[in-house]
Formats: C-alpha cells, structure tokens, sequence
C-alpha cells in the first residue's frame, strides 16, 4: 500500500539531501504544560519508470487529490514493508501505483522531509530509483491514485507538483547516457 496522499505526507516537503533546510513545526515546550511531539522515522521508496530507454521516452506519474481537490502530480512511491529492500519497495509501489512493472536502471536520488500529524513529527526518507518497462500496462485501479499518465520526458518536470522531485527528474537524462 501506498504512502498517505499529498494532503498528509506531502505538505513538508521542501527538504532535499542533508544540506537542505528543515520544514516542520517545532514541538511546543513541555515547560509550557503542553506535551511534545514524538518523532516517527518513515521509509518509503518508489521512482520514474519510463517506457523506452532514450529521450523520447514516457514516463508514468501518478496524481491525487490535495483537501482542495486540486489534482497534484508525483512520482509513484509508498512505505517501504518489513523485510524489503528500498529497491524491492520501489518495483513494487510502481506496479501498485501505475499498472506497470519496471526493472532497476540506477538509483534516481533521495529526499527527505519533516512533516507534522496528529501528535507526532515525521521524519520521512524517500529512496527514488530510475526504472525501464518491463510489463504492465498503465491503471489508476489503486485507491490511493486519483489519475495516472504516461507524460513525455521533456515534460515531466513541467507536471510534477514538487520541486525537489523536479530535481531528481533533472538527472535523467545523464543516468541514461552513463547506463547506457
């Protein structure tokens, strides 16, 4: 199952990589007789996964819907399951996600975030790998996607809703040609 729709999960990003900034609210002070957010540790995996290996290509995303209803595009991914790998978790949450299957090409980069839920402060980690059909077609049968495409490459920086996952897109290009 997939990680909690933008609305949740999504509305801290803004952290990429350990020289990046915090985004999080500060737990209030215990001095104050409030009580202190306790911090969870996520991990979540997921990627691109692009339906020819070339700069023509697709890629598949996904969207869902934020609490104003606005449709915000993102790479697939969700919580990485006891006993998987991140790589594991990442071919798995595309199939879910999209309908299709994708093989490894190279790791696509990391993001971290701070959000806050209910009493606690999340620290979320997201491992996103590159990864090249191998079966499938595209569906937006999961219940936790509210659309699914296949986008051209050139374009799917200009769809995704989060800048650091822009960023990731960046380097498609150069992992192609250095996999190649």
């Amino acid at each position: 199952m997939g990680e909690p729709g933008p609305d949740k999960a999504d509305s801290g990003r803004g952290r990429m990589g350990a020289g990046s900034y915090d985004r999080f609210m500060s737990p209030p002070s215990s001095a104050h007789g409030r009580r202190r957010l306790r911090r969870v540790e996520e991990t979540s995996a997921g990627g691109l996964v692009l339906d020819n290996r070339s700069d023509q290509a697709n890629a598949a995303l996904i969207a869902r819907r934020d609490r104003r209803g606005r449709l915000l595009w993102s790479l697939p991914k969700g919580h990485v399951e006891g006993g998987e790998t991140a790589e594991e978790a990442a071919i798995r949450e595309v199939a879910e996600e999209t309908g299709v299957t994708g093989a490894i090409v190279a790791p696509l980069g990391t993001i971290d975030f701070w959000f806050v839920t209910g009493r606690s402060r999340i620290h979320k980690t997201v491992h996103h790998f590159l990864l090249l059909r191998t079966a499938g077609e595209l569906s937006d049968a999961d219940v936790e996607v509210s659309a699914v495409a296949w986008v051209p490459l050139d374009q799917v920086a200009g769809r995704l809703a989060y800048a650091d996952e822009r960023r990731l897109v960046d380097e498609v290009p150069a992992l192609l040609a250095a996999t190649a």
